[in-house]
Formats: structure tokens, C-alpha cells, sequence
């Protein structure tokens, strides 16, 4: 059980790593056309490894 949570937290940080990676790549305007301001990055990085 406790490896299986360990597990999940590793999937879900490299998820969130993967998101603000991809995020990053993407230039002002096409931020703004997803409606994502590039200081939100992390935030919405965090909320998509959640869910």
C-alpha cells in the first residue's frame, strides 16, 4: 500500500513536470489563445497531475 502511494505521487510529479514542460514551449499568444498567462504555468501544471 505504501509503495503503491509512493508510486502514484512519482507518476503524478512527472506529469506535472511533463505539463510544464510543454507549457513553457508555447509562446505568449498561444498561452493567451488557452486562455493561460505564463505565471499560471505551474498552477495548472499542479491541477492537471491532480486530476
Amino acid at each position: 500500500m505504501f509503495v503503491t502511494y509512493i508510486l502514484s505521487k512519482i507518476r503524478a510529479y512527472k506529469l506535472y513536470r511533463q505539463t510544464v514542460r510543454e507549457l513553457s514551449e508555447l509562446s505568449d499568444r498561444e498561452l493567451a489563445d488557452l486562455g493561460v498567462a505564463r505565471f499560471d504555468i505551474a498552477a495548472v501544471a499542479r491541477k492537471a497531475s491532480v486530476a
